[in-house]
């Protein structure tokens, strides 16, 4: 298992370290939208930007080249497809508990893979994640975007919830 820390340099944008150690960045362009920038080390950047009329399709782009995509479902769970190395894999990124706000992503068989906890920093007034990993997730050759990508899933849930409850 690993853990991993996403936090709060400014509304806008999040730095994930682990060991104190710079992993990636999650930048968003403004407030109220899906718009964002992934930054990795050696330079390495996707666009991450709704697809589609209604902008509920958020995709990861290198370039034009869509290399994940991902969406909420019907009962709050949001489907997630990567197309790395033209490889398809499907991953279930879902809410867990009500008071302790906590993230799961798990593979097709339901196999849990990380876990996300947030913590409102109210002084600040921004969020903070915990990420733990397994094993098996430490073995992915694209698990920095990945990892980033479901900090992006949190936020997504996050500010959907709120905004159904308005």
């Amino acid at each position: 298992m690993a853990e991993y820390y996403a936090k709060s340099s400014s509304s806008l944008a999040f730095e994930v370290t682990r060991d104190h150690q710079f992993i990636g960045k999650l930048t968003y362009k403004s407030w109220f939208q899906f718009n964002a920038v992934i930054e990795l080390l050696n330079n390495i950047s996707y666009q991450v930007e709704p697809k589609g009329i209604w902008g509920t399709t958020i995709e990861l782009k290198d370039g034009e080249k869509a290399l994940l995509k991902f969406r909420m479902n019907w009962n709050g769970e949001i489907v997630i497809q990567t197309y790395f190395n033209e490889i398809k894999n499907g991953y279930l990124f879902k809410h867990r508990g009500i008071f302790k706000e906590s993230f799961v992503l798990t593979d097709v068989e339901g196999t849990e893979l990380l876990v996300v906890k947030s913590h409102l920093k109210w002084s600040i007034m921004n969020y903070e994640y915990q990420i733990a990993t397994t094993e098996n997730f430490e073995t992915f050759s694209n698990k920095e975007v990945l990892l980033i990508i479901a900090l992006h899933c949190a936020n997504y849930y996050m500010s959907m919830m709120a905004g159904a409850v308005i």
